[in-house]
């Protein structure tokens, strides 16, 4: 299969996005001229109903440049308030500027991983309240709430720091139609980058929208054929991006409660889905061997063709790297612009007790944002901790945290300072195994380390330079 598919491109405007011109005579004697504010108000209208006229019909590429004057803008202001004196203004912007840029072209490092340290088992904590298999998870922006999903329908809200539940959803009965919640297994959710909204997909093929705050239901997009097998904001924006096992990634516009297009490409059900800042994402094909990376604008895709078997989960490390597990056991680095991984570990898990031959699956992956720290998850008894080398040509072992259970979901806080483990009796997909003695819940792993500074990785950082 190529690696590079393209499609046709769509009508995004044409010439009718060129702006819409309009006279204002000028009054004959403007000293005398009295308005009235009636006028005023209709004046105010006549600009408003205009500037949003055009604003619609604006291209592609147009609403990326007033975006990026809008973001400019919002830099200056922001640094402007910081900086004591005007001297200090130009730099403060261009050193942003500067850390936006690498970070956009993934040579902006955290080298976090050598900090982390072994944690005590008295110290991991294991949450409980869902009945069935815990399936996924996010953690907010602010790492003081997790909410998870779960086979038992249920989405619970707990406080990191005290362990206790602040919300729960209960999942539907069949015929209760008082409520809003979930009729089916919760199989996906996501959180947006500013807090705001929390969004969880199920195996009935409906996508919930909620308040993440208070948990109130706001909406219900309707429109893939199949469970929904993925879900992600986009950084900084209410851009949702979906996965279905109907093998297509649909776009919607939260704001506006919205459909916007759909993709296709995917020859299998898909299994996973993540995005960061740029207007792209990328699946895990499950049985098709591939992962994607979906270009929105330019309406194209990369095609990564897995070696071996089943792509199960794939997670984004940087704007470059992402990091995938498969259902043989194998854990590889990916440079999104480069056909074949960068690094194979095989079978980082072992095989299953009794069963020779049997290579346990990678069931998820995690990466720290920025950094040189990816885990995975499996279901041999044990969570695995990993190192990524310089220029991301390598993958090392850093330590393995015992955890019985199928381990179906991890997130890592924003700053390290933890990792939490979406634990279950069964696989998030189904029900090959089952581990009767096993507790369902989320379980939060300290790491105990203070975050380094970001730092520029070797070469990729003298380019950006340049």
């Amino acid at each position: 299969m190529s690696f590079f598919i393209k499609g046709k491109k769509k009508d995004r405007g044409g010439s009718a996005s060129r702006g819409i011109k309009r006279k204002i005579g000028r009054p004959q004697n403007g000293r005398n001229e009295e308005v009235s504010s009636e006028s005023e108000n209709e004046g105010e209208q006549i600009q408003t109903k205009v500037s949003e006229e055009a604003e619609l019909q604006e291209t592609a590429q147009e609403k990326r440049l007033r975006l990026t004057k809008l973001y400019l803008e919002q830099l200056r202001k922001e640094e402007e308030e910081k900086a004591e004196n005007d001297d200090l203004h130009k730099d403060a912007v261009a050193d942003r500027l500067k850390e936006h840029l690498m970070e956009q072209r993934g040579c902006l490092m955290r080298l976090v991983a050598k900090e982390v340290q072994q944690p005590d088992p008295s110290s991991l904590r294991l949450l409980r309240g869902h009945k069935l298999p815990v399936t996924c998870l996010v953690i907010t922006p602010d790492d003081s709430h997790i909410i998870s999903g779960s086979k038992d329908g249920a989405i619970i809200k707990w406080n990191v720091q005290s362990g206790k539940k602040v919300s729960t959803i209960a999942g539907l009965k069949k015929g209760d139609a008082t409520r809003a919640g979930h009729r089916t297994q919760v199989l996906c959710m996501s959180i947006s980058s500013d807090g705001k909204y929390l969004v969880s997909g199920d195996k009935g093929h409906l996508i919930q929208l909620w308040d993440a705050e208070t948990c109130k239901h706001l909406h219900t997009f309707k429109g893939h054929k199949d469970a929904i097998s993925g879900l992600s904001f986009r950084k900084g924006t209410h851009e949702l991006y979906s996965a279905s096992y109907d093998r297509s990634v649909k776009v919607w516009n939260v704001d506006e409660m919205a459909y916007v297009e759909t993709l296709f490409g995917h020859q299998d059900a898909i299994t996973g889905l993540d995005s960061l800042g740029r207007e792209c994402c990328v699946t895990a094909g499950g049985r098709d061997g591939t992962l994607r990376v979906w270009k929105i604008v330019e309406e194209s895709q990369l095609v990564f063709q897995a070696p071996r078997a089943s792509v199960d989960c794939v997670q984004l490390i940087n704007e470059m790297h992402m990091v995938s597990g498969d259902d043989d056991g194998s854990l590889m680095l990916w440079n999104v612009q480069k056909k074949k991984p960068l690094v194979i570990v095989p079978h980082v898990h072992g095989s299953i007790q009794g069963e020779a031959g049997q290579m346990c699956w990678v069931t998820s992956v995690a990466a720290l944002l920025n950094s040189d720290l990816v885990a995975s998850g499996s279901y041999d008894g044990f969570l695995r901790l990993w190192q990524c080398g310089k220029f991301f040509k390598s993958l090392v072992p850093i330590l393995k945290i015992e955890l019985a259970g199928f381990i179906n979901a991890l997130k890592f806080s924003s700053d390290g300072k933890f990792i939490v483990a979406g634990v279950g009796q069964e696989h998030r997909l189904g029900r090959w195994w089952r581990y009767k003695d096993v507790k369902n819940g989320v379980l939060i792993i300290p790491l105990s380390q203070e975050m380094p500074p970001l730092q520029a990785d070797g070469d990729e950082a003298r380019e950006s330079n340049s």
